[in-house]
């Protein structure tokens, strides 16, 4: 039995760099991910460029910090809806 993948219906296994601007933090990896972006890497090569809102230099499972991150306004989309948030009895006395 002949195991050879069938021609073009996979897509391109390539290196690409990882970008968390959140924690400025890069990483270059096999991915099929499909970008537009492109970057210089250190090592002088042109890669595709594609951005993360977490890695594991943000997520705080790894960093052990709490951080918020709201990329898409669910902060302010919750501040509209229920209001900001109370200050703390001991701060307003």
């Amino acid at each position: 039995m002949d195991n050879v993948m069938k021609k073009d219906i996979h897509p391109e296994y390539r290196p690409v760099v990882f970008r968390d601007p959140s924690a400025d933090f890069s990483f270059v990896t096999q991915s099929t991910i499909a970008t537009s972006d492109t970057v210089v890497w250190e090592d002088g090569n042109e890669y595709p460029l594609a951005t993360v809102e977490l890695s594991s230099a943000s997520h705080p499972f790894f960093t052990g910090q709490m951080k918020i991150v709201d990329t898409a306004g669910r902060v302010e989309r919750f501040e509209r809806r229920y209001g900001r948030r109370r200050k703390d009895r001991s701060d307003s006395e």
